[in-house]
């Protein structure tokens, strides 16, 4: 007997090997330990490591779950025991049904028991932090072929979610830099252009908008399938001289988030630093930096779904070694003492060489850790996500509904928002017929979301204004920013009207299951067409018909019960089909009229916008252009060498995203990045600018970029809120009451009062005198460019809508907040904020579309 046990034995470990040995190693497809110094994977590399990790066993499944913006796929993982692959159905579903809460505690409880905890990690975000995209295929090898007891145990109790890359196309962009550049002075260097192709560094900024594909795809995953306890988020880089950051995060927490989501933190990071303190790696700090407070990141929206988000922030983010002098070691690391007396950094980091591969472990003990925690508390884990679900169904504290109106100023954001909504995983309903609530009436079509939803801190949180605590370095000192934003409202940046109801009210309504497209819209008469521009989706009509070959004229004055800047459309005998087609998919109304009286209107050249893009990436840049695109304008990119060229009298307008002077002019210094990169527009290439709108054309400067139009084309404007110290006025990411003359061209179709994106932003006023170039004054009152209009102002009372504000009503009331100054025969427009910031605040883009619209006047 006792030798039958041993040939069992070595029965059961010579399988065990042979499985072992059958699942390929991510260095055998790389050819390359992970973490090996000056050493990166590209993106197809790691697919052909994914396609035969999941084809060499069955405790690995692997689907597509969509692309990158650049047509890249991405792939999710499954990795857990043969067994509960075979069910993975039976385990998403307990997770729905547990997430979304609608189902008695008795069933809950007996689902936990049976249930796999659900935990996601991903990595390859932000690719310039280079080793999450090489860690994770390790990571993944590691729970899929490591027999320890402690994978054993991982893998019959959880269930893990693997995104490994979550941005392919930034993979490929680093990495081929990063080779290119390999044994140069540039070797550490970041690419010159973003590594999303719109948005860059912003595609951990996207988490409730979901503008961009590779979002879209997770939040898919995350809040409409599988709904995971917990959400791991890989980033780099800790603060200098640590080496990783993890939670327990620092205060401010949004109240909208449930007790057990932060307290649920707290535990994940504890295990996290006990699995480091008791390996003995060093370097673990927590409490600095990063709040609870702000929703729209990968791991902060997960909150508002119940969900416990991690990030960690590890060191050492490029292949290339480095070495710390000991000696240099500072008394204080992100703000913490470094003797070992601080609480959240007890277990300093001492110095040294540091290599890419000690960034990788530092990953992956950060991930076991929270896979052991998660495999011996899985029924805790699964039951409280329900418990909490639970409690937010149960609220009464807060609005029974929020209803956005079938009638709406600009109808398509209504159904956006709604769109947004569902796609972060909430429930909507479409009222089947009218119905009141108190004094106010509502049509059929309405929708209607119910605060009795599981996801409800997510739906207040969108909803309802934010008031960010005021918070200071120290007592009497000044403000401590905000992580990111303080308030990001979606009715106040979208333009759409939203009513909270408090009391219950019934109603017939059909659950809305699947994306709303917009209203069909209608065609009436014949001849030449007239519609309106509230819509902002008139923008994208008047693009396709300029292109169609149509006649496009903007009327000028209130006429035939249009109001000013609605447009007129004619041409072909095909117009009236063509106008049935774009009436369909946008929901536009078009009305045929006869005997047009053309004074009334002007006609628009073809639009054709030139847009500048700098060597040193913008996001700001990437964000316009993808707002751009969204609405099918004829858009060129614009570098250095092409505003010096000078040819740019083919532009409707010119569009200078928020930069700093400094870096519109200068760029990049000479030796800091390869030659081509270097430099900016310099002087010469401002005179081109001041030429091109003293002929005739339009320029655009979004909030920073303001400040070198101001400097240098000698505007009689200047922002009075330059010099203030943060102490005396201070707004970080906030949304700004703003008053708009809706009878100037520019902001023709606008509501006159709007939400601006306010993130220390810019204020103007209309200057008579200047300094001259000998030092004294000059008087500029009677110059032809002394005549500044005001297009738009900050409020003169509640300025703040959402968020955080210090000072406002001394430093910012009644201060213009959009300015156009005729310059030559040709006009200057200044936006104090940034109109298009994130893609979210739509109820802003039309005075965008109007500027340009301006330069394209015939």
């Amino acid at each position: 007997m006792k030798n039958l046990f041993r040939l069992l034995f070595c029965l059961f470990f010579l399988a065990n090997l042979s499985l072992n040995a059958q699942i390929p190693k991510p260095s055998d497809v790389f050819g390359f330990e992970v973490g090996a110094d000056y050493k990166l994977a590209d993106y197809d590399q790691m697919l052909e490591y994914y396609e035969k990790l999941a084809a060499s066993t069955d405790r690995v499944q692997m689907i597509d779950i969509g692309k990158s913006v650049m047509g890249r796929p991405i792939k999710l993982l499954f990795i857990s025991s043969e067994e509960n692959i075979k069910s993975l159905e039976k385990w998403r579903t307990i997770s729905e049904k547990l997430s979304r809460a609608r189902i008695s505690p008795e069933e809950a409880k007996k689902l936990s028991y049976e249930g796999k905890a659900i935990v996601w990690f991903d990595g390859g975000m932000h690719a310039t932090e280079r080793a999450h995209a090489q860690m994770t295929s390790e990571l993944m090898w590691r729970i899929a072929s490591e027999e320890s007891d402690e994978m054993k145990k991982i893998r019959d109790n959880v269930v893990t979610l693997v995104v490994p890359v979550i941005n392919p196309d930034g993979v490929d962009i680093v990495v081929d830099w990063y080779k290119k550049n390999l044994g140069t002075p540039y070797e550490t260097t970041g690419p010159p252009i973003l590594y999303q192709k719109y948005v860059g560094h912003d595609n951990n900024r996207d988490w409730f908008m979901n503008n961009m594909p590779e979002t879209k795809a997770a939040t898919t995953v995350l809040y409409n399938q599988w709904y995971p306890q917990i959400v791991h988020n890989h980033h780099q880089t800790s603060p200098a001289w640590a080496r990783i950051f993890l939670p327990p995060f620092r205060s401010p927490v949004n109240p909208n988030i449930h007790p057990g989501v932060t307290t649920g933190v707290n535990l994940v990071g504890t295990a996290m630093a006990n699995r480091f303190a008791m390996k003995k790696m060093p370097g673990v700090i927590s409490g600095t930096s990063f709040s609870m407070f702000w929703n729209g990141g990968m791991r902060t929206t997960p909150y508002y779904h119940n969900q416990i988000g991690i990030l960690t922030e590890v060191a050492h983010a490029t292949p290339t070694p480095r070495f710390y002098d000991p000696k240099k070691k500072p008394k204080n690391v992100g703000g913490k003492p470094s003797n070992g007396t601080e609480i959240f950094y007890p277990y300093p980091w001492e110095g040294g060489e540091s290599h890419f591969r000690d960034a990788v472990d530092y990953m992956l003990t950060a991930s076991m850790a929270v896979l052991d925690l998660a495999a011996d508390k899985k029924d805790e884990f699964l039951y409280n996500i329900y418990d909490m679900g639970k409690d937010a169904i149960e609220n009464t504290d807060e609005a029974f509904a929020y209803i956005i109106p079938k009638d709406q100023w600009n109808p398509s954001e209504a159904i956006n928002l709604t769109n947004i909504l569902m796609q972060g995983g909430l429930e909507a309903h479409k009222a089947t017929s009218g119905f009141s609530v108190g004094e106010k009436n509502y049509e059929a079509g309405s929708i209607i979301l119910y605060g009795a939803q599981a996801f409800r801190p997510y739906l207040t949180d969108l909803m309802e204004k934010q008031n960010y605590p005021d918070q200071f370095l120290y007592p009497g000192g000044p403000p401590q920013p905000p992580y990111d934003l303080a308030g990001w409202t979606l009715p106040m940046q979208m333009g759409v009207t939203v009513d909270r109801v408090n009391e219950s009210f019934n109603t017939n309504t059909t659950p809305i299951t699947s994306k709303l497209s917009y209203d069909e819209g209608s065609v009436n008469g014949s001849g030449s067409f007239m519609f309106s521009n509230k819509d902002n989706l008139s923008a994208l009509a008047i693009n396709r018909l300029q292109k169609a070959g149509y006649k496009v004229s903007q009327l000028k004055t209130d006429y035939n019960n249009y109001s000013a800047g609605s447009f007129l459309v004619s041409g072909k005998k095909s117009l009236k089909n063509d106008l049935t087609k774009l009436s369909k998919e946008l929901g536009l109304d078009f009305e045929g009229v006869t005997n047009v009286d053309k004074s009334k209107f002007k006609e628009l050249n073809k639009v054709k916008v030139g847009l500048y893009k700098s060597w040193q990436a913008n996001m700001d840049e990437g964000w316009t252009r993808w707002v751009l695109e969204q609405f099918e304008f004829d858009i060129d990119t614009l570098h250095n060498k092409d505003i010096k060229n000078g040819k740019l009298s083919q532009y409707s307008a010119i569009i200078f995203p928020s930069q700093s002077s400094n870096g519109i002019l200068h760029g990049y210094r000479e030796n800091s990045m390869p030659k081509k990169f270097t430099g900016g527009i310099g002087l010469d290439g401002m005179a081109k600018i001041d030429q091109y709108a003293k002929s005739g054309g339009a320029v655009i400067f979004f909030d920073s970029a303001s400040d070198l139009a101001i400097e240098q084309l000698g505007l009689p404007v200047r922002n009075v809120i330059s010099n203030l110290s943060s102490s005396n006025f201070f707004i970080p990411g906030s949304l700004i009451r703003m008053k708009v003359d809706t009878k100037n061209p520019l902001a023709y179709g606008m509501m006159d009062e709007v939400a601006a994106s306010f993130n220390r932003s810019r204020a103007f006023q209309k200057v008579t005198q200047r300094k001259s170039g000998e030092g004294g004054v000059e008087n500029i009152a009677d110059a032809p460019e002394a005549n500044v209009i005001e297009v738009a102002k900050y409020a003169d009372k509640d300025l703040l809508m959402s968020g955080w504000a210090m000072g406002e009503d001394r430093y910012l009331k009644n201060k213009s907040a959009m300015m156009h100054i005729p310059h030559g025969t040709g006009d200057i427009v200044l936006f104090g904020f940034r109109p298009q910031f994130r893609g979210q605040p739509r109820g802003t883009y039309k005075l965008i579309f109007n500027s340009i619209y301006m330069g394209a006047e015939k």
